[in-house]
């Protein structure tokens, strides 16, 4: 038997990346996947995977930045397979790596909507259902930019900040309803916006790798597979008592 069998799990962009092999992890361990994205094309390709693989899966489109679209997305779950038990709240931006005192204010607004504001709306819309279930699991993606700075990167690290004291709250607030909430802080994974981040900070001058494999002192960079085991555990019934964490996921990052 699966870490969440015969659970319903929501998964926002989950068109590539961490969110993909995150919606996979959750079907190969026995849940029912609602996929979200803005790309309608990737989030597609993600459904037909799992459905290859023998699991069961539906795509919307959604901008989580919109609470219209949240709230859609969410009744989206119910009407098509029930309830909520578990969801990742996965989509996120990057933005622009450019000193702080340089930044654009529509650079600020975009990456703050997307990561703090879609986080914060996907709270609200999936506990209102869990409240009815009588209980879940969310987890948050941060980032090792929720606890510490990155230079360049000042609203990247603000909305994932954001994203790990929402965590927080929201654990607290709503524990003795039996819905947990945690977040993770990936450190360097293969993902695109990590490509966009290095592309970004070298100009182009070196690969991703080795940009980054040696800031880690596990020695390389992590897999998107490596982040979804966690998801996935910290949404199952295996991590019973674990609410309101900020859990690293770095290969050794932030103990430097």
């Amino acid at each position: 038997m699966g870490m969440v069998e015969g659970k319903i799990a929501l998964v926002t962009g989950a068109g590539a990346g961490i969110g993909r092999a995150t919606a996979l992890k959750f079907a190969q361990e026995g849940a029912k996947v609602m996929v979200s994205d803005v790309d309608t094309k990737g989030g597609e390709e993600t459904v037909e995977m799992i459905l290859n693989d023998g699991g069961e899966a539906a795509f919307m489109k959604a901008d989580v930045s919109s609470a219209g679209e949240v709230a859609a997305l969410v009744d989206k779950v119910v009407q098509t397979f029930g309830r909520l038990d578990c969801a990742c709240n996965n989509a996120g931006i990057e933005g622009k790596v450019i000193p702080m005192a340089d930044q654009p204010e529509a650079n600020y607004d975009a990456v703050m909507g997307v990561n703090a504001k879609g986080t914060f709306l996907c709270l609200q819309a999936e506990i209102k259902q869990m409240q009815k279930n009588g209980g879940g699991a969310i987890v948050n993606l941060a980032s090792v930019a929720g606890l510490i700075g990155f230079p360049g990167l000042s609203p990247y690290v603000a909305s994932k900040h954001a994203v790990n004291g929402m965590t927080k709250n929201a654990a607290l607030e709503y524990g003795k309803e039996g819905i947990r909430v945690n977040s993770i802080c990936p450190g360097g994974i293969d993902t695109r916006m990590l490509d966009s981040l290095a592309e970004q900070a070298s100009g182009g001058a070196q690969s991703t790798q080795e940009m980054m494999d040696p800031l880690h002192p596990i020695g390389r960079i992590g897999r998107p597979e490596e982040v979804a085991e966690l998801i996935v555990w910290l949404c199952s019934p295996r991590a019973s008592f674990i609410t309101g964490a900020n859990v690293p996921i770095d290969g050794g990052y932030v103990a430097q």
